[in-house]
């Protein structure tokens, strides 16, 4: 290492080269760095979805969800399974272990899913497929008062020219409904003419087809032969023949049904700004960038609004690039703050030469990051950039070592080479341990599982490239920019002689402090130092029992500040559409009335609600809310937490809703409370979750307890008497009769452009919509006879359950609840139910099981895996000290750094206002390998010169003084890259704040305990020693 120091140093041009080689590289990768919000995250989720059209949720648990459970359940690979059985349709989801091949587990999943011969015949064939997370860019809406046709049309025509533009590849039309034909046949009809459905079925299936007949071989060649037939369109089937009357006249399908082409039948709606809309939503792939996509749909909407018909608008909506904007404007900014306070600290305490040189370490090293980052799979996002500004202070802090040395030893021996190179050398080891164990601190959140880790595994691996190329250019880059030092300088010119007064104020103040203040008093800490190792201990206690006793509070993940709010309401299964709509349009208005209520705090013409987007489907409806930036509410007061507090207010109470809740935030955090109760009993499952969401509501801050348990629609439930087996009618022919009226018979699928149309015969709409028509039914013999229903089978009615909610192949209840930041802590709650409350329900009702879900569960595995690679990455701190030194004893001491630290991340979030995250306990994590590097440097000081044989208690205390500038201006650089992040109010980075007050203040207070108790702890480690060898002696 010391050859390759000196070889770099006296061969500037070599130097310069690498240099060249970083930065170019750097800057070239630039224009290929994937720009997204948050870094992408691959779940290991594994969804079986099963259609099974005119189920009920009882049928769908029984028939589908448990056969495919226990086929699955023993598959290797296979974490957890839940599934979820509604009407119509039902889904398992497969958590895959961490660390399992997600194409093997897949194969196996459906190998075993196709292997099953029990599924209902009506049932579509199951879809086996790897959840994905698109990444959306942007979405087009069109909007106007007119037919769904055409809007549909219109959508198809804007998708596939979007699609179409250069650097766009997944464009989705969402918003519309299939197109089906329904060939409705009256039962007045089919008995007039003495049919049954079969019959009409089978007619329309005989009749509507293409075939192919094979091929004639001729001398000239093949001829193909095919028989055309098939029907497209309503006109079309109302032509197909069903039977021949007996005066020879053909009955055509026209004169005994209703043939109706048009939309699926369903009572979804969607609307934006109050008008029917459909929805063209964007999105990237593999290295598209957000902020070109979104460029050329916005180019394109521009000229699709001057052809657009009258009445129908076109509008961009859930912008995210905007929002990437937004955000990376502001980290720009803050890292750019940062890195002009620290470059004015360098100024100031160095001679300007050596502060420029130094300086430039810091983009060396972050173009070094940056060109590296693809081949990580790094993007440039909110997370990354944060990276950059966590790392903006740390990775000069081996050049202010290096070149503060060189600069000493150039003092001393007035040679600028010569100095270049032993200065570097003498420091070299200690400054590449200090890397290295900073490296090491860092390396936990490599390893953090799930799809957290996912998101945090980005700062590492930022962080720790700049560290090595910060290593690199302070060894063999800036060791060449110092040499440029001369013994017969006739002192600074030009800038550097301006800033020349400034320097020497600010160092002649420097060195009066050390000797004036920190000599005396490191003096005198030093002759009472086991005082002052006791006072130290006593304000880690005191720190200590500050927060276990509960006066700082921890929250897993704060909530991030969005632009957007989302209403989700349920109303009774089985509520009338116009309900529904009625509902919808409340909240719409409620959301409309938040413009006037905020239009005193904002700016003139700026609405706080941009844009709104309406959803209903059967029970369930969703509005969406577009608003003002947050950038644009900074010192308003109009965060998004407020303005859903009071979206619901203006709602007031809809009586027909189960459930109202407004969420706003980005991320986790929504609902910090989740516990989830199993057994099999389902009546014990609904009493104990009654009970708890109770004893959840009594607890202060809790707002909006909610269970998953839902009482489904009313139910007809048909039993088949014993008379219907005289007639020859069974349970599955009573079953298939029934279904074919009501819900339909499916003739066959046709295929009409891109749309896939189903044909069914049915009921007409509005006979299926009278419980007489039931009541009047005829069921049909194999002799052909007719027979009342009521006949056949008992009537009764029942209501069923609206979903069912399984979790490793038990039934499951989730109780959940939202907590007011400020008034409750999740933690501390969930805490006392578990302790006093839980056991007594449990053991009230026998075979029921509970867990802790959500926040809660991700909080426990993600703190269990960071204390455990905590652990194992301070062993690795220890081990790498313990080289350089030689001592198992000496790392302990550097190491004191480390949980005295915690004193000032306790203290900076109390003087910031602010609760512990996880994201707090990441910067003390990565804390860890910072705050020993200044000790580790002092300690070696100290040890090289006691080699010297100089005295002990003198060494220490000339060490404190020599290293005294270096150990503060890496402190304050460190702390200044971090002060404007730290200082920021946007809300936007709130979220981000934590973890630089962890990593801000820890430095700060490590910046004491490095220059006062680390050398209390060498001279009582010598005096152990003295102790020692005494006692040896006796």
């Amino acid at each position: 290492m010391k050859s390759a120091i000196a070889w770099f140093a006296g061969n500037r041009v070599a130097a310069n080269l690498m240099m060249l080689v970083i930065v170019v590289s750097g800057v070239l990768t630039i224009p290929r760095l994937v720009m997204e919000v948050f870094p992408e995250i691959e779940a290991n989720i594994i969804n079986i979805t099963v259609s099974y059209p005119g189920s009920t949720p009882a049928e769908v648990e029984e028939q589908i969800c448990v056969r495919i459970e226990e086929a699955i359940h023993d598959v290797n690979g296979v974490d957890r399974i839940t599934s979820q059985a509604s009407e119509n349709y039902g889904t398992v989801t497969v958590e895959v272990e961490q660390g399992k091949d997600m194409r093997d587990v897949l194969d196996d999943i459906k190998s075993k899913v196709d292997a099953i011969t029990t599924l209902p015949e009506e049932a579509e064939k199951p879809d086996v497929a790897k959840a994905l997370r698109k990444r959306d860019v942007l979405t087009l809406t069109l909007s106007g008062e007119t037919g769904p046709k055409t809007l549909k049309f219109l959508g198809e025509r804007v998708r596939d020219e979007i699609a179409a533009l250069p650097g766009i590849s997944v464009v989705e039309l969402t918003g519309v409904r299939p197109f089906e034909i329904s060939i409705e046949v009256s039962e007045e009809s089919l008995r007039r003419h003495q049919l049954t459905f079969n019959d009409v079925v089978k007619a329309v299936a005989g009749s509507s087809l293409d075939l192919s007949g094979g091929s004639i071989e001729t001398r000239a060649g093949d001829i193909l032969i095919r028989t055309k037939g098939q029907a497209y369109d309503a006109i079309d089937y109302g032509r197909l023949p069903v039977v021949s009357l007996p005066d020879g006249s053909t009955l055509r399908l026209k004169d005994l049904a209703k043939i109706k082409d048009g939309f699926q039948e369903s009572d979804m709606f969607i609307r934006f700004d109050g008008q029917p809309t459909v929805m063209i939503e964007v999105f990237r792939v593999g290295q598209q960038n957000v902020l070109d996509v979104a460029e050329k749909v916005y180019n394109y909407t521009d000229d699709l609004k001057k052809e657009l018909p009258p009445g129908i608008t076109a509008e961009i909506w859930h912008d995210r690039s905007l929002y990437f904007k937004s955000r990376l404007n502001l980290l720009s900014k803050n890292g750019a703050t940062g890195l002009v306070l620290v470059v004015i600290l360098l100024a100031l305490f160095l001679q300007l030469r050596v502060a420029f040189w130094v300086s430039l370490g810091i983009p060396i090293s972050f173009l070094g990051a940056i060109w590296l980052m693809p081949g990580f799979g790094v993007s440039l996002n909110m997370i990354t950039m944060f990276a950059f500004i966590l790392v903006l202070g740390i990775v000069v802090d081996d050049a202010i070592v290096i070149g503060e040395n060189v600069y000493t030893v150039q003092q001393k021996t007035g040679k600028g080479l010569l100095g270049a190179i032993k200065g570097t050398q003498e420091m070299a080891t200690p400054v590449i341990f200090a890397v290295l164990t900073t490296v090491a601190a860092f390396v936990p959140l490599l390893l953090i599982p799930g799809t957290f880790g996912q998101v945090w595994v980005m700062i590492p691996l930022v962080v720790i490239p700049c560290l090595v190329f910060s290593l690199v250019e302070s060894l063999w880059i800036l060791p060449a920019h110092l040499s440029h030092y001369r013994e017969n300088n006739h002192g600074p010119r030009g800038l550097a002689r301006l800033w020349e007064p400034v320097n020497r104020t600010v160092n002649s103040g420097l060195w009066w402090f050390i000797k004036r203040v920190y000599r005396p008093l490191l003096s005198l800490c030093l002759a009472w130092r086991y005082l002052t190792v006791a006072v130290f201990i006593g304000l880690l206690v005191f720190s200590l029992a500050f927060l276990l006793g509960g006066r700082l509070k921890f929250v897993f993940f704060p909530p991030i500040e969005s632009d957007f709010a989302h209403c989700a309401v349920e109303l009774l299964p089985g509520t009338p559409e116009e309900v529904m709509a009625r509902a919808i349009g409340r909240i719409e208005k409620a959301a409309q009335d938040l413009n006037s209520v905020y239009a005193d705090k904002l700016k003139p013409g700026q609405r706080l609600v941009t844009h709104a987007l309406a959803y209903g489907h059967e029970n369930k409806g969703r509005v969406w809310l577009d608003l003002l930036p947050s950038e644009d509410r900074v010192g308003t007061g109009v965060s998004a937490s407020t303005v859903s507090d009071k979206w619901l207010e203006l709602i007031g109470e809809i009586p027909e809703a189960v459930s109202l809740t407004i969420r706003s935030s980005l991320g986790r955090g929504n609902r910090p409370i989740s516990l989830q109760l199993a057994g099999q009993n389902m009546d014990y499952l609904v009493k104990a979750s009654q009970e708890l969401k109770e004893r959840i509501s009594t607890y202060p801050g809790v707002r909006e307890v909610e269970d998953s348990f839902r009482k489904g629609k009313q139910e007809i439930q048909l039993t088949l008497k014993p008379a219907a087996a005289n007639l020859g009618i069974n349970v599955y022919e009573l079953a298939r009769q029934v279904r074919q009226g009501f819900y339909g018979a499916e003739v066959q699928r046709i295929v009409r452009g891109r749309d896939e149309v189903k044909v069914m015969v049915r009921y007409p709409r509005e006979r299926r919509r009278s419980l007489a028509t039931l009541e009047h039914m005829r069921i049909r013999t194999p002799e052909g006879e007719e027979v009342p229903l009521k006949a056949v089978a008992k009537i009764e009615m029942g209501r069923g359950l609206s979903t069912i909610e399984r979790a490793d192949r038990r039934r499951v209840v989730t109780v959940s609840a939202k907590v007011i930041p400020g008034k409750g802590n999740a933690n501390e709650i969930v805490a006392d139910l578990k302790r006093d409350f839980m056991p007594q329900l449990l053991a009230k009702y026998v075979g029921l099981t509970s867990s802790v879900e959500g926040d809660l569960k991700q909080q426990d595995e993600t703190m269990e895996s960071l204390y455990s690679y905590f652990a194992v990455a301070l062993f690795v701190i220890f081990a790498l000290m313990a080289i350089p030194f030689k001592s198992y004893v000496q790392p302990l001491i550097v190491m004191t750094a480390i949980p005295f630290s915690f004193i000032g991340v306790i203290w900076g979030h109390v003087s910031m206002g602010l609760t512990l995250s996880i994201l707090s306990a990441l910067g003390t994590v990565a804390l860890a390998g910072v705050v020993v590097n200044d000790s580790l440097v002092l300690v070696d000081y100290i040890n090289r010169n006691l080699e010297h044989g100089e005295d002990l208690s003198e060494t220490v205390r000339k060490a404190g003084e020599a290293r005294f500038r270096p150990i503060l201006l890496t402190t304050l650089t460190t702390f200044a890259g971090l002060t404007p992040l730290i200082l920021e109010k946007s809300m936007q980075a709130q979220f981000l704040v934590p973890m630089a007050i962890s990593l801000g203040f820890g430095v700060l207070f490590a910046t004491l305990v490095t220059l006062v108790l680390v050398p209390c702890c060498y001279l009582i480690l010598e005096d152990a020693k003295t102790a020692f060898r005494w006692w040896l002696r006796l």
